[in-house]
């Protein structure tokens, strides 16, 4: 007969046991969870959205308003009746559809050939060496610093001599390249585009403008969306070169064409804001359609690096 012995010293009582309790986690915490922000991260963008929204909303108010009501002290917070009255005054005073066309065409051919070059340029100052390499990239930053303003007077001497004036090449040439988008593109391709796929690409007998085509284009695509979409707005919104160069019964583009309506003794503020509309309701829809893919981009262009 078999007997056991259990000695109190074997058995421990439950409460010395260590169990282990499962934290939980608030989902936001969790991997792969969306985080939500307070309700005072909710009342902040609320005020910066406001404030944001509001230029271009009274903008509006202002263009469906007449001049005598926008002389008026206050002035007015809501929307008036004179809205499509204007903007069709606006439209056919200021002959905006072909200044539309123009400024699509001046828009469009500056960013995509600045969007080229700078890829290439910054791909050759990212991950080529080539002696002077420092040297012209300082060259290059440098050109930012200048003011604009300083190459008016030798630009239009240049373009009167060319017998540009009035034609949208003069606008188009001096704005095919871009300091900026060149050092914009650099910096991304440094940390987007690693030296081992470069070298594989080598390997396997790419020439240098195969490698350009099919590695540098793909890896730099989110920041060349980013810096088009830069590029397409500052150039619609140029006002001080084209203005010099173009006229407002020839070929203008918007901001020269929005320039002169309500001339006259008494300027008609009510139609200059319904051709200031006019003229941002394009790169409002240009956003809301691209924006998406724009946020995206640089998000993507964030984790690459």
């Amino acid at each position: 007969m078999t007997t056991t012995t259990t000695t109190a010293a074997s058995v421990e009582p439950e409460d010395a046991v260590p169990t282990a309790r499962k934290v939980r986690r608030p989902k936001s915490a969790r991997a792969g969870g969306q985080m939500h922000g307070g309700p005072v991260a909710y009342i902040i963008l609320g005020v910066f959205t406001i404030v944001s929204l509001f230029p271009l909303v009274w903008t509006a108010i202002a263009a469906s308003r007449d001049n005598n009501r926008l002389a008026q002290n206050p002035p007015p917070f809501v929307f008036g009746s004179n809205l499509f009255h204007n903007l069709d005054v606006a439209w056919n005073d200021a002959n905006l559809g072909k200044a539309f066309v123009n400024t699509t065409i001046v828009a469009g051919t500056s960013a995509a050939t600045i969007v080229f070059l700078s890829t290439i340029a910054g791909f050759a100052f990212a991950k080529l060496r080539f002696r002077g390499r420092g040297a012209l990239m300082l060259i290059v930053i440098g050109t930012m610093m200048v003011p604009p303003q300083l190459s008016i007077i030798p630009l239009y001497m240049m373009v009167a001599k060319l017998e540009w004036t009035d034609q949208l090449q003069s606008v188009i040439l001096p704005s095919l390249v871009s300091a900026f988008g060149v050092f914009f593109m650099r910096q991304y391709l440094i940390q987007a585009l690693p030296d081992e796929i470069i070298e594989a690409a080598r390997v396997d007998g790419a020439s240098s403008w195969r490698v350009v085509w099919h590695v540098v284009f793909p890896a730099a695509r989110p920041a060349m969306a980013v810096l088009g979409m830069l590029m397409f707005v500052q150039t619609w919104n140029d006002f001080l070169w084209p203005f010099l160069v173009l006229s407002q019964t020839g070929n203008p583009t918007v901001q020269v064409a929005v320039a002169g309506l309500g001339r006259g003794y008494t300027p008609d503020q009510s139609l200059i804001m319904a051709g200031a509309l006019l003229g941002t309701l394009p790169l409002l829809l240009v956003f809301a359609i691209f924006g998406k893919q724009i946020v995206g981009g640089i998000m993507q262009g964030a984790v690459k690096g």
